[in-house]
């Protein structure tokens, strides 16, 4: 699904950025990606979803590579920032079809997907509410809402967990599965490690933009008894 190979990227006139990074994310996966503010999570997520270039390295999504098609990459995929900028001008359900316009999706098709998951969400009566005058947690949910509505095989995500309440976390958490299960995958960063242990499968670790420990989420963490140990353990010796 997602093959990030060596990649690399620095900033111009900085020493931040990520080196050599490595990382499989198959059919089925739900993948961890965690380390602290600035550890290069987010500068990763730009580049494998070709917000901003990157120096080195090969990143295979589909079979196909980001550089080479980087359009047929983007219909296959979904991705959601850590602060989604929307339209605030339009109503909920006039970005909705218009993200869906954007990928082409059957107006049946994009109809049903909308209404299932705004019901979801418990967003249903909002819909046709300004944008500007959503809460932030509203804004993320139909942030989401319109990451799956052309129904994506993998999920790009950067903190997804940010600003949705408990029932919304665990309807997310659901639809996670559902699509691993289906064959998709998801990739995602988060600051959540309890909710990233008991969710997922596989996870990496960045530090200073290096990835020091990746892979199937038991054998990484087994030494240290669980992700928040290990991730301690990472910033104690950072501090030493």
């Amino acid at each position: 699904m997602l093959k990030i190979s060596h990649l690399t990227k620095h900033y111009k006139g900085s020493n931040k950025g990520v080196t050599d990074v490595n990382i499989h994310v198959e059919k089925g996966d739900i993948y961890a990606f965690i380390g602290h503010n600035g550890a290069g999570k987010t500068t990763t997520l730009k580049c494998i979803t070709g917000i901003q270039g990157y120096d080195s390295g090969d990143v295979i999504i589909g079979g196909m590579n980001l550089k080479e098609d980087m359009m047929q990459c983007k219909r296959s995929f979904a991705y959601i920032p850590d602060n989604p900028d929307l339209f605030e001008y339009l109503t909920g359900i006039q970005y909705l079809n218009f993200v869906a316009d954007v990928f082409e999706v059957p107006e049946e098709e994009r109809e049903q997907r909308i209404r299932s998951y705004a019901d979801m969400f418990e967003i249903t009566e909002s819909l046709g509410d300004l944008i500007s005058g959503y809460s932030h947690g509203m804004k993320q949910k139909l942030a989401l809402i319109s990451a799956l509505v052309h129904k994506p095989k993998l999920w790009i995500l950067d903190e997804p967990f940010v600003g949705l309440d408990p029932k919304a976390s665990l309807v997310l958490k659901n639809i996670m599965k559902e699509t691993c299960a289906e064959g998709g995958a998801v990739f995602f960063s988060t600051h959540v490690l309890e909710v990233a242990e008991k969710l997922c499968n596989k996870v990496a670790i960045i530090k200073e933009g290096t990835v020091i420990a990746s892979g199937v989420m038991s054998e990484v963490v087994k030494d240290a008894g669980s992700l928040e140990s290990l991730f301690m353990e990472v910033l104690d010796h950072e501090a030493d």
